[in-house]
């Protein structure tokens, strides 16, 4: 290992907007269930494919419509 390392060249993370961030979330368990099904067969885990499906929501301005009846 180096006494000192040369910096002054270095490039910002491109990645960096797009670190994730971790959260706890509550989710019922046939929701869970459903996306666990499609992890097995699409071999993409199962956060990923919600995340997917979330960002997906996002990009598309998806709002939620509701009817209590």
């Amino acid at each position: 290992m180096k006494e000192e390392y040369d910096f002054s060249n270095a490039k910002k993370n491109p990645y960096a907007k797009k670190l994730k961030q971790q959260i706890t979330i509550n989710i019922d368990s046939d929701v869970v269930a459903f996306f666990k099904d499609m992890s097995s067969s699409s071999g993409i885990p199962y956060q990923t494919l919600i995340n997917l499906y979330l960002a997906d929501c996002m990009n598309n301005h998806r709002q939620l419509h509701l009817s209590w009846e």
